[in-house]
């Protein structure tokens, strides 16, 4: 009897210390399945991220150039989404606001475009005429080239039929200097009106788009450097930056 209790005990042991070997090894057998397929969830996740990161820098990348052709068709759904109309040029003689005609949608469009493009920062006041305008956009600067190479080569046609007259503080814009008999508009370029009551004779000829309200005093202040033969201050008037206000 007591020979058959020992051998049931022996038997017992050896099952609950089999037991207890196996347990470890069963139990890590779903985890480690349960872990291999978070690794496989987390690594498709961080693979699907990357490949996103890449296909936005791959769009940010591709270049779009504005030209005679596609910008007009492209101002025209720019200016749909983008109905900012009021912009704060900074200069180092200080700064000054200006309004955009929302009768003028094209040559709003392109102004508050190049001014996201960061197109003005660091241009000039190029050429200042005294008591009559200060025409800005320009510069003879590498920077302000490759900018322009950037963006693209077009130009606007003109919009001089609103009603808008050249009074003083009007901004409009010059029309290229290429052989341009329909005064299509320099579209890196505008210049603003000093003279008073108005510089009327440019009625009709250039689309004025906007107007100075605020700083006025910053523009006449600058309308009044010297300037060399070339109609350039001899003092640099640097535009700093133009910014989108509400």
């Amino acid at each position: 009897m007591f020979s058959k209790t020992i051998h049931l005990f022996t038997i017992l042991l050896l099952f609950i210390v089999t037991s207890c070997q196996n347990k470890p090894e069963n139990k890590n057998e779903p985890e480690t399945v349960k872990t291999a397929v978070i690794d496989s969830v987390e690594t498709d996740s961080i693979q699907n991220k990357q490949n996103e990161a890449d296909e936005k820098e791959m769009e940010e990348k591709e270049e779009f150039f504005l030209t005679e052709e596609n910008a007009i068709p492209f101002f025209f759904e720019y200016q749909k989404e983008n109905k900012e109309d009021k912009v704060k040029v900074t200069t180092n003689f200080g700064s000054f606001v200006i309004d955009l005609f929302e009768e003028t949608p094209y040559h709003r469009a392109n102004f508050i475009y190049l001014a996201k493009k960061k197109y003005f920062n660091d241009t000039y006041f190029h050429r200042v005429v005294k008591n009559f305008i200060i025409q800005g956009g320009n510069s003879d600067n590498v920077d302000t080239g490759k900018k322009r190479g950037q963006i693209g080569s077009y130009l606007l046609p003109p919009d001089a039929k609103k009603g808008f007259k050249h009074h003083r503080g009007i901004v409009s814009m010059p029309s290229s200097e290429i052989d341009n008999p329909h005064k299509l508009a320099s579209p890196y370029e505008f210049f603003i009106v000093v003279q008073k009551p108005g510089a009327y004779h440019l009625d009709g000829k250039y689309t004025a788009f906007g107007r100075v309200v605020e700083g006025m005093s910053v523009v006449d202040e600058i309308n009044q450097l010297e300037t060399d033969n070339r109609e350039w201050p001899f003092k640099n008037a640097v535009i700093l930056d133009v910014e989108i206000i509400e």
